[in-house]
């Protein structure tokens, strides 16, 4: 049995992993401001639609790497891995006790 099971503990994980997503949106908007500041010095100023694509690159990208490292660590922080591990079923897909 998952630790997702319980509601006040789901809420609490996805209440966590919401956090940290908002976290994530901040650090890509950070970065993807560095990156366009550094651009713009080497090469000159960024005309709006290229900034607009390194916006939407870098932060798409933190924020996908930081939802799938969340989910992975919320699925095996909560023993929603050892809930659903296939070894403890029995051939008729219940759970062998």
């Amino acid at each position: 049995m998952s630790r997702l099971d319980d509601p006040e503990y789901a809420r609490f994980a996805w209440a966590r992993f919401r956090r940290l997503l908002g976290w994530m949106f901040v650090v890509g908007i950070v970065a993807a401001v560095i990156a366009i500041w550094l651009v713009g010095r080497a090469y000159g100023t960024l005309g709006w639609i290229a900034s607009l694509a390194v916006v939407g690159g870098v932060v798409g990208s933190v924020v996908m790497a930081g939802a799938l490292m969340g989910l992975t660590f919320l699925s095996s922080g909560t023993g929603h891995d050892e809930a659903v591990d296939p070894r403890e079923l029995d051939h008729s897909g219940a759970r062998s006790e």
